[in-house]
């Protein structure tokens, strides 16, 4: 089906409730990412409709592909607010959903983003937009503090150009500062892979993060840092979470084991998210992804505060602090946390995480914060 048709809800004489849905579903976006997310979405939606509705009325979930494309994100929830969708989910990429949360905002039109974590989600506090994912300065600080307990006092981010990525950076920046450590920084759209390898043997940094998209530029670098013999003992890095999905390995072998990165998963799932992990792994043929969980668990806290207020769009926006949903990876509430201007689950789970180099296949939990 293309992305930008209209999920159909299920066969029903009684109108339905119609939930606006982003995703990254085309390039350059993360494909992987949104489709995992989308998978949770209609997970979510399916079981809903299964059980009557959403206080009897069933839901309809209405796709728009934003491509990792701000402007092209904005336009659709125009588009969306225009065909009377009570909320918006989704979203995966950071600037992207940053664009969607303005417009949302600026419409009156309520935005559950289950997974882009840039804290600055909005200019100003909010009452329209809800975030189930954990802010990056919330995860970031975890991986820091998981490098500082390695040993890992001095390393290098070869980051690509973006405002997620430069938020990282500093976050890892002030956090390593702190700490005694520093952070060298290199631009990989000024530096070839071979040239990034140079700056790493000369600064000596013990660990590097590959702060980019995959698969490029991001694998052309890995590659590299591997087959360069003066950075054998270098740690390769990438908490934006790269390595969870298939295309990662699939680009790298085990290359592409042994590389740290975030994901938003407790040690144990609840006994929903227990039964939603089979049902995500027959829809998508393979282990689902914790951005698939955050797709179900968007639909779980939507579809209870549609069924206890109704689809008013200012109701929903006024429900955020009185949300208490259980979800997949535990009890969902929102609250105002520090320096976050939207209402915000505090906190998720968070895991650094590899794939085991002697099964790539299988992952390794390293560190949880």
């Amino acid at each position: 089906m293309h992305p930008n048709t209209s999920r159909e809800a299920e066969q029903s004489h009684r109108p339905s409730l119609r939930i606006g849905a982003l995703a990254p579903l085309t390039p350059p976006g993360w494909v992987e990412a949104g489709q995992h997310l989308l998978a949770g979405l209609e997970l979510g939606v399916k079981e809903v409709n299964g059980r009557g509705g959403a206080g009897g009325t069933p839901l309809e979930l209405v796709v728009r592909d934003t491509a990792a494309d701000p402007l092209r994100a904005a336009a659709a929830v125009d588009e969306l607010a225009e065909a009377g969708v009570a909320a918006l989910v989704g979203e995966y990429h950071s600037v992207v959903a940053r664009a969607a949360a303005a417009r949302a905002d600026a419409l009156g039109l309520p935005f559950l983003c289950s997974s882009a974590v840039l804290d600055a989600l909005t200019e100003e506090p909010t009452e329209w937009v809800a975030r189930l994912a954990p802010a990056q300065s919330r995860g970031w600080r975890v991986y820091a503090d998981f490098l500082l307990a390695a040993g890992h006092t001095r390393i290098a981010v070869v980051a690509g150009p973006g405002v997620y990525w430069a938020a990282g950076t500093g976050i890892l920046r002030e956090h390593f500062a702190a700490h005694g450590g520093t952070v060298v920084g290199l631009d990989l759209s000024a530096l070839t892979p071979a040239a990034v390898c140079d700056a790493l043997a000369a600064h000596r940094a013990t660990a590097v993060l590959v702060l980019a998209g995959i698969p490029e530029p991001a694998v052309p670098v890995v590659r590299a840092v591997r087959g360069d013999r003066r950075l054998a003992g270098v740690l390769i890095g990438a908490p934006a979470g790269q390595p969870e999905f298939a295309a990662w390995a699939a680009a790298l072998g085990e290359a592409g084991a042994g590389v740290p990165f975030l994901r938003y998963l407790p040690e144990r799932l609840t006994p929903l998210g227990s039964r939603v992990e089979a049902a995500l792994r027959e829809r998508l043929a393979e282990a689902p992804s914790f951005v698939a969980f955050e797709g179900y668990d968007a639909i779980a806290v939507l579809a209870d505060v549609l069924e206890t207020h109704g689809a008013d769009r200012a109701r929903i926006a006024a429900s955020w602090p009185r949300v208490s949903v259980e979800g997949t990876r535990g009890r969902i509430r929102f609250s105002r946390a520090p320096g976050i201007g939207v209402w915000q689950w505090a906190w998720p789970a968070v895991q650094v995480v590899d794939r085991d180099p002697a099964h790539p296949g299988r992952f390794r939990v390293l560190h949880t914060g």
